[in-house]
């Protein structure tokens, strides 16, 4: 059906907009009166934001940006507090934190920014539920972020929460913005509204019965007058943006799927709820609060104004915008690469360098939910294991991107193997060598010891491939790398047989004190190119070679390159740096893999959990 809408803005009178309107609901609009008052602020600089669409930051906008492109700004979602957190909101702040820790060590000026996403009718319901205010209900669920993130050593910069007033007035100010240039107006609307999504359905995107194909609950049947942003009028300019910047939008089978929607047509959407009191007040109508997700999407840009006594867009812009990396799951892909960037565009500021939406966890091959009793639950993974497997474990066997599955044995078999085993053995085994042979002591620099040796340019090789996989994301495949250096490692010695050169003396001796400082060598760049994911596990590597926590927290990639220890340097006596995890009643059995594990390995013993089928999707906000 068509429709006509009513702009008002503060460069002209009224105009009047054609706008098709898919037939399951129905715009009825009203002229939008804004007295000229609301937007006094701006009417010194409104010559440069008429009803013109402009693809690049607003003059006045820029700061300091043009002189940070040593800086790298990375966010999660704001994470939504109506529950604790689970296993997909962890998932997503591993993976953020894993890249924010490769930037460091590239040299960049990384802001990490997460946070928690306060306002919206399921939060107001959450809280009344549990006999709470709202505000009380934010406080504890935040609270709860924050202490996971700390279990999972997740080192962020910045922690936004939306109920933050310096975040509200930045909304209310962007808000304004958006008004100015016309692109909204108030407009009556009926239509299919899912609670849990607080977002109006298409009926064609509806599975039977009118239910949420996300949440499998029947969408409702509402009407309100509410005030809706011009997202259609940013048609062309989106799809010319993807164009040009092919990037933008990642995986790259993503990008087909946001084109997709845009090539379908754009509809505009509602930006206010009528219904909701839990929220930012409208402008100047404290009847309707802000929507809850044009409100949490300048999250993004209020954190990096966190510092500031009296923030602005301007100051919070300058302080970092654009983001280099969006970092989603891929549910909420269509609110970051669609209405945001038009959000922003309305607003005269730059889009995202790029949105990543990564894939869903399914647990023992089924999708995750509380009403099928098989959650997987992050906190219990982290008293159980410990954070370093469970960072591993997740960045290690999913594909970045792809949906994955979390098996309690695989996740066993595989830390075991490779972190127990591989690496940890490896090491342990060659400093109790060192000790016994040479008091803890290296007799040559590594160089040295490498000299003519081919395990060198195998090591260089692999670093120079793990660099490369972190840069695309591809942390699997990072991980793969430096796991074969710990392969490489296990084979060289095995070959070399130190243990047997030793007791021959002489040149043998020496040839097997060199191959000892290769070795360990090597543990120091596998600690380094590993800490992005399991930074304590490397923590622990690096103090086992004699180098102290400042030093670690110090250290940059190019100190992977070959060469770091030096003779004369002394080890700290072996102690294993991973627990080989058992079952409770097993007898470490079955839970062992990979080959070389020492008899004397430290073991960290836990309960056998039951396997139930899972549904919980993945980072939402």
């Amino acid at each position: 059906m068509a429709a006509v809408r009513v702009h008002s803005s503060i460069q002209s009178s009224l105009t009047i907009l054609s706008h098709p309107f898919h037939s399951s609901s129905r715009l009825l609009k009203t002229r939008l009166h804004f007295p000229r008052t609301l937007f006094s602020s701006l009417l010194s600089s409104s010559s440069s934001r008429k009803a013109s669409f402009c693809s690049c930051r607003a003059d006045n906008l820029t700061g300091s940006e043009r002189g940070v492109s040593d800086s790298f700004v990375l966010t999660t979602p704001l994470y939504y507090v109506n529950a604790p957190p689970h296993m997909g909101s962890a998932y997503t702040t591993i993976a953020a934190d894993a890249i924010a820790r490769f930037q460091r060590l590239l040299g960049k000026k990384v802001i990490f920014i997460t946070g928690t996403d306060e306002h919206g009718e399921k939060i107001a319901a959450a809280a009344a539920a549990c006999g709470s205010s709202p505000s009380e209900h934010c406080d504890v669920i935040s609270q709860a972020y924050k202490t996971l993130w700390k279990d999972l050593d997740i080192a962020y910069d910045k922690f936004i929460r939306t109920t933050n007033p310096k975040h509200e007035a930045l909304v209310k100010e962007f808000y304004s913005r958006v008004v100015a240039n016309g692109d909204i107006y108030r407009a009556d609307y009926e239509g299919l509204y899912c609670i849990n999504c607080e977002e109006y359905k298409d009926e064609k995107e509806l599975l039977e019965n009118n239910c949420c194909p996300m949440h499998l609950k029947p969408c409702v049947l509402r009407k309100e007058d509410n005030y809706f942003f011009a997202l259609s009028k940013y048609q062309q300019l989106l799809e010319e943006t993807l164009t040009k910047n092919p990037d933008f939008v990642q995986p790259s089978f993503r990008l087909n799927e946001v084109q997709s929607w845009i090539k379908n047509g754009l509809r505009d959407f509602s930006i206010s709820r009528a219904s909701v009191d839990w929220g930012i007040p409208v402008p100047n109508d404290n009847k309707q609060t802000i929507y809850v997700w044009f409100d949490a999407l300048l999250g993004y840009i209020s954190a990096l104004s966190e510092d500031q006594e009296q923030p602005n867009l301007q100051s919070a812009v300058s302080s970092g915008w654009p983001a280099s990396l969006h970092l989603i799951g891929k549910d909420i892909l269509r609110f970051h690469a669609v209405y945001w960037p038009a959000m922003l565009l309305s607003a005269g500021l730059s889009v995202p360098k790029m949105v990543f939406g990564h894939g869903f966890l399914t647990k023992d091959g089924m999708k995750m939910g509380k009403s099928l009793g098989n959650t997987l639950e992050p906190n219990d993974l982290v008293q159980r294991f410990g954070s370093d497997a469970v960072r591993y474990f997740f960045l290690r066997e999913v594909e970045f991107g792809d949906d994955g599955d979390y098996s309690e044995d695989r996740f066993i078999n595989i830390v075991n193997a490779h972190l127990a085993n591989t690496i940890g053995n490896l090491l342990n085994r060659t400093l109790g060598l060192l000790k016994k042979n040479c008091q803890s002591t290296l007799p040559f620099d590594s160089t040295l010891a490498a000299e003519g040796n081919a395990f060198k340019d195998t090591v260089d090789k692999l670093v120079e491939k793990a660099k490369v996989q972190y840069e695309n994301l591809s942390f699997s495949s990072a991980c793969e790398a430096v796991q074969e250096i710990g392969n490489a490692g296990n084979i060289y010695i095995d070959e070399r047989a130190p243990w047997s050169l030793f007791k021959q003396g002489g040149a043998a001796s020496e040839a097997a004190a060199k191959d000892l400082v290769i070795i360990l060598e090597a543990m120091r760049i596998i600690a380094i190119a590993l800490s992005p994911v399991t930074p304590k596990f490397c923590l622990r590597i690096y103090e086992q070679l004699g180098y102290t926590k400042e030093q670690f927290n110090a250290t940059t990639w190019s100190e992977t390159e070959w060469g770091g220890l030096k003779g004369g340097q002394v080890m700290a006596q072996p102690n294993p740096v991973f627990a080989r995890i058992e079952i409770e009643g097993e007898g470490g059995n079955g839970s062992e893999a990979g080959a070389g594990a020492g008899a004397g390995a430290a073991k960290k013993v836990v309960k056998k959990k039951e396997k139930i089928s899972h549904a919980q999707g993945v980072a939402k906000s």
